[in-house]
């Protein structure tokens, strides 16, 4: 007979439970456990990877020592991405809560990893190339065949930074943790400024060689903008210069001034927008010194052009701007020059001689003119002779650039799409659905050179949900107006009293800004004023406001508009550097 089978003893039965849920308790915590200290020690290697990679991205100096670093932050990269790549890591971010950190710790340290294991070799490939001193033939020319030759090596390192800085800017940073949030927000911020120098080299490698002759003789005429007579992308043009380069030798083969070039005054030399015109009337067409009053390059340098070729006869393939800051930049890599006068101008004097000193020294324009020719002669002379450090100059055209003080156009539109999206363009500002940006831009009004003593400040932050506040203040550092020469002050030639400084402030909204209110208060004897129009697309206001010695004013822009994750505002680069346009919180809280 068949013996039944019975059920196991109570005590049993609850015995063998609690021992299953004993075994899988102590399973889940020594999981628990293992996947914390895994993940643990993975940011630890993310931590101390990116602290390398920081110093490597901000040293340009030693370009072979960077890529050294880098190199050495795969290191810890590579552990990181084997700390968070298994089954068992990625079966826990199922999980509620902790599955969208642990998914983001796993992304941010397989895409670091492919940036700092695979960027690497292409990096350091281009910086062997133009190694410095590398970049002369034996006969003195710049060496535009190798400047080509480290193209590919810096395309595929942009390419590669690119495609990791994407990879985590896709991760959702809804659900994480405040830290984990923010160390994904500037994980993301390193990679994009990474991407964007290699980007950078990608385009001067492709661009560079074609402007200095590789396949021709090309021609640049030279725009040399004086920040003292303010105009919306620096300063009045008043000295020009074309250099022809073939091969990679220059020539300097012309100078002239604005003086040379007001034979338009009665009509402009090439047709302006309706929407330009509304803004800016056709001064910029008519006039050298106002090419650069609108703010789009691309506009004043084709009429820059245009006037250097009714009055010389020469097309140039290409426009560029610079101004005397963008100067003292260029003579910390060559060093002092001497001068025709005797004068010895360096890095640290450059600016206060173009921009003081000259008109102290010499009443007559046109010897002011001869100065500046003769001061840009000798700084180009420098360079081409090859004088200086080439990592110094590539310093100096990057932060020139950065600083939008090195514009650039070309007349060959294949050749200017290489420039797409740089500040080289000079363009107005761009908004779209992660970045908002504003441009102030300054004008003079005076007819002087008054703006040597002005002294801007220009902020904007969120100061509510969809509400952003502009803040743009002026003051007027002058000494007494009876010191200055009349050249300086205007001598009240265009109805401003000696020592006034009258300036149009244009603020460039975004598409779909809306002004909510516009406030104004001074400390002195001001009389602003306000006007408006449109600018391809954008809303234009117009600040006009009067300051005498020792005053300022101030102007507040409340303006309604949707939010994005970044916030930035453009304006019109300065004498002094340190005068930069700030982005960050809420104006009218500090």
């Amino acid at each position: 007979m068949q013996r039944s089978s019975s059920p196991a003893p109570p005590h049993r039965a609850s015995t063998v439970f609690a021992a299953v849920v004993l075994a899988v308790f102590l399973v889940g915590i020594g999981w628990t456990a293992w996947i914390g200290l895994r993940g643990a020690s993975a940011v630890q290697h993310l931590r101390s990877a990116q602290t390398t990679v920081d110093s490597a991205t901000t040293d340009v100096s030693d370009p072979a020592g960077a890529i050294e670093r880098l190199g050495a932050a795969a290191t810890d990269t590579s552990a990181a991405r084997g700390l968070t790549d298994d089954p068992a890591w990625r079966a826990a971010e199922i999980l509620p809560w902790i599955g969208p950190q642990l998914a983001a710790v796993r992304i941010v340290a397989a895409s670091v990893d492919d940036a700092a294991s695979t960027a690497v070799r292409p990096l350091g490939a281009a910086a062997a190339v133009l190694a410095p001193g590398a970049l002369r033939t034996p006969d003195g020319a710049i060496d535009v065949a190798r400047i080509a030759a480290a193209r590919p090596a810096a395309a595929d390192a942009a390419a590669r930074l690119r495609t990791a800085a994407d990879a985590i800017a896709a991760i959702d940073r809804a659900p994480l943790l405040g830290a984990l949030a923010t160390a994904v927000s500037s994980t993301v911020d390193s990679l994009d400024h990474a991407a964007g120098a290699a980007d950078a080299l990608e385009r001067t490698t492709t661009l560079l060689p074609r402007m200095l002759g590789v396949d021709g003789r090309r021609s640049t005429l030279l725009l040399f903008q004086n920040n003292a007579e303010w105009r919306s992308l620096g300063g009045v043009v008043g000295a020009v210069a074309e250099v022809n380069a073939e091969s990679g030798r220059l020539a300097l083969v012309a100078q002239a001034s604005s003086a040379d070039l007001a034979a338009f005054a009665d009509e402009p030399v090439l047709p302006l927008a309706d929407d330009v015109r509304g803004v800016f009337d056709t001064r910029p067409a008519r006039y050298l010194q106002n090419t650069t009053q609108v703010p789009d390059f691309a506009v004043g340098a084709a009429i820059a052009r245009e006037m250097w070729r009714r009055t010389h006869g020469d097309e140039v393939d290409a426009v560029v701007a610079l101004d005397p800051v963008a100067l003292s930049y260029l003579l910390r890599a060559t060093g002092p020059v001497t001068l025709p006068t005797g004068d010895v101008m360096d890095s640290a004097n450059a600016v206060p001689l173009l921009l003081d000193e000259v008109y102290r020294r010499f009443a007559d324009p046109h010897e002011q003119d001869v100065f500046f020719q003769s001061a840009s002669a000798a700084v180009f002379t420098a360079l081409s002779a090859g004088r200086g450090d080439s990592t110094a100059l590539i310093q100096a055209l990057t932060q020139a650039g950065a600083e939008r003080r090195l514009l650039v156009w070309n007349a060959d539109a294949a050749d200017q799409a290489v420039l797409d999206g740089s500040t080289l363009q000079g363009a107005l500002p761009v908004s779209d659905d992660t970045r908002t940006t504003i441009g102030v831009y300054l004008n003079d009004g005076t007819g002087s050179k008054m703006d040597y003593y002005l002294h801007p400040r220009v902020a904007i932050g969120w100061c509510a949900d969809g509400l952003a506040t502009l803040r743009v203040s002026l003051r007027n550092d002058a000494p007494d107006p009876s010191t200055l020469p009349p050249y300086v002050t205007g001598g009240g030639e265009y109805g401003i009293p000696p020592g006034d400084a009258l300036t149009g402030v244009y603020v460039y909204l975004p598409p779909g800004a809306e002004v909510v209110d516009r406030r104004t208060s001074s400390d002195g004897d001001v009389t602003p004023g306000f006007a408006g129009g449109t600018h391809d697309g954008r809303t234009v206001v117009k600040w006009s406001v009067r300051l005498s010695p020792g005053h300022a004013g101030v102007l507040d822009l409340d303006l309604r508009m949707p939010m994005t994750p970044h916030l930035d505002v453009l304006a019109t680069p300065t004498r002094d550097p340190r005068e930069k346009p700030e982005a960050g919180a809420c104006p009218s809280a500090g």
